[in-house]
């Protein structure tokens, strides 16, 4: 791997991947309950076109409400991007995960 493939995430071939924890920051969110569920509906649409433009893989509402999860692939500065849209209404927690692939590839390298 060279070093500009690892400041854009890509190992091998593979684009990282990252787990998105993301949760509602309601000290931002309007008061009002019409203006609440026009920003719900407005982020719900800005999630479908990330899901639609490759940004996002998955996404996902946690059942107890106000929190969830997403899974970009990408370069950590399009995840970014991507999570700072929807700032100052949720607040993230991004942790960049190893494929299958790339965990098997590190146990093969430690039994040479």
């Amino acid at each position: 791997m060279t070093f500009i493939s690892f400041l854009l995430g890509v190992n091998n071939g593979y684009l990282s991947k990252y787990l998105v924890i993301w949760e509602r920051d309601r000290s931002s969110w309007p008061i009002e309950h019409e203006e609440r569920i026009a920003l719900r509906v407005k982020m719900v649409e800005m999630t479908k076109q990330d899901i639609k433009e490759g940004r996002v893989s998955d996404w996902g509402v946690f059942v107890g409400g106000g929190a969830g999860y997403a899974v970009c692939e990408g370069n950590k500065v399009e995840v970014y991007k991507a999570v700072h849209r929807y700032l100052p209404y949720y607040n993230f927690e991004v942790k960049e995960v190893l494929t299958m692939d790339e965990v098997t590839e590190v146990l093969k390298s430690q039994t040479k």
